[in-house]
């Protein structure tokens, strides 16, 4: 497969690489109670796209395999200095979700928390997340997301340019509906924090 490199790729990786050095102190949208709420779904042979300084790494249950990817250099860099929290094996590999090089219904279960927010093609990369995800396997998203409110969803786009320009991150993104346009099937939506955190787990079927 050839790679998909874009400049829309390539100026991001290179704001998480700036910003990776104190992305932990940014990323306390998710507390650890949610984190753990959300990687309890996952079983067997584990992909976490977006790995990012690997905070989830501690929270994966007994069972798993985890392969996780970023196509952030430094990102991946902090994330190596968690491996000795995890539980279970895991192996960190650059990757972008954009255009994955493992076979198609590679696992069993592909994990993602605050990914598709930066991700410049976020339904190719859903995509992807559908081809790799075995036909029975589970799909887990903890995302933020547009908000539903008028008033504050339209805060969220004025402000969204801000955003994407200092950290690369989009505040606006409607993943569900990203979701959905990739095939991939939402089977639980769960909301947090006004419904602009939602826990979805979903099936590639």
């Amino acid at each position: 497969m050839a790679p998909y490199v874009d400049d829309k790729t390539e100026i991001i990786k290179r704001r998480y690489n700036r910003t990776a050095r104190f992305y932990d102190w940014m990323d306390r949208m998710i507390n650890p109670r949610m984190r753990k709420e959300a990687l309890s779904y996952a079983n067997g042979k584990v992909l976490e796209v977006g790995v990012g300084t690997g905070k989830n790494l501690e929270f994966y249950p007994e069972g798993c395999q985890v392969t996780g990817i970023d196509f952030s250099p430094g990102m991946l860099a902090k994330a190596h200095q968690k491996l000795h929290l995890a539980k279970v094996p895991v192996d960190l590999i650059e990757m972008d979700v954009q255009n994955m090089s493992f076979e198609d219904e590679t696992f069993d279960t592909v994990v993602a928390t605050c990914v598709f927010c930066s991700v410049p093609d976020p339904v190719k990369g859903l995509q992807e997340v559908r081809r790799v995800c075995k036909p029975q396997g589970r799909v887990i998203l903890l995302e933020h997301v547009r908000s539903e409110n008028v008033i504050l969803g339209a805060l969220m786009d004025i402000l969204n340019p801000m955003s994407l320009y200092m950290v690369g991150s989009n505040i606006n993104r409607r993943t569900v509906e990203n979701v959905q346009k990739a095939q991939i099937k939402p089977v639980e939506i769960q909301d947090n924090l006004g419904k602009i955190l939602k826990l979805i787990i979903a099936s590639p079927e």
